[in-house]
């Protein structure tokens, strides 16, 4: 496991900064056809020649219920949420998952993400991007996200699954369903980053749990741990504004997340 401190932690700022892209993307809503009767609402920013493309997904349900013109009903204080037009910065193609159409009520993704259906829907969208965009796909998830992401790359290989994976905010335990470490990590042959605040107060996040999923990941080609200290931490500490949402040091992550995804 490696921390981001020190002389490194300066050169991946640097990198990142150099990396950024000042130049404004036009959202667009695109729905993608699944399984029988059912799309997968996506929101779209793409910059100008994409070097990847990231998946970003929320955590809690999961329920954004994307409008047609790109507005978000709930979670637009998620950490990936609050910073999908910071990541488009960064020469990457961003494209934001909601519920399916045939989840857009409660409980939404909640009791979901670890099924079949929503592995095909995941795919689906990978699939297209690939089609509408000749970059590497990248699934990052945040919170109950992260299950979301886990689940599917250890379901789809390439070339249905993703290129690498990006695991923030990571659920290290839970009594209610699968967490990540549970999961069979054994499978995954692609790059794995594991992005996390070594003061997350979420008791299905704590960093001392970290060692649980670090070392199922040893079938990966390539693997790091960005720890992050610092930055504000407010309300519950399961929720966006806290330590666990990474709140007052989301540049610094989401600049070393984008220089790690798109180093050769």
């Amino acid at each position: 496991m490696r921390h981001v401190t020190g002389a490194w932690f300066a050169a991946v700022l640097l990198l990142g900064a150099a990396m950024q892209v000042h130049s404004q993307t036009t959202p667009r809503v695109v729905d993608i056809p699944t399984r029988p009767g059912v799309t997968q609402r996506i929101l779209l920013l793409t910059p100008p020649e994409p070097r990847a493309a990231v998946v970003l997904f929320a955590g809690g349900h999961g329920g954004l219920q994307l409008s047609p013109n790109g507005t978000l009903k709930w979670g637009a204080g998620n950490f990936l949420m609050r910073t999908r037009e910071q990541f488009a910065g960064y020469s990457l193609l961003v494209a934001v998952i909601d519920a399916p159409s045939d989840r857009q009520s409660p409980p939404f993704l909640s009791g979901f993400r670890q099924r079949a259906e929503h592995v095909a829907d995941v795919k689906a969208v990978i699939a297209w991007l690939r089609q509408n965009a000749d970059v590497p796909v990248w699934l990052v998830g945040t919170s109950r996200g992260t299950q979301s992401v886990a689940h599917v790359a250890t379901e789809l290989a390439i070339p249905d699954g993703p290129d690498g994976i990006v695991l923030s905010a990571t659920i290290l335990a839970d009594d209610r369903s699968r967490p990540v470490p549970a999961m069979p990590l054994d499978r995954l042959r692609i790059p794995v980053l594991v992005v996390h605040h070594e003061q997350d107060g979420c008791r299905h996040c704590l960093f001392a749990d970290m060692p649980s999923l670090m070392s199922k990941l040893g079938g990966a080609p390539r693997v790091q741990l960005l720890a992050f200290t610092g930055g504000v931490n407010e309300g519950d500490p399961c929720e966006a504004r806290g330590y666990h949402g990474f709140s007052g040091i989301e540049r610094a992550v989401v600049q070393n997340t984008a220089a790690w995804l798109l180093a050769k």
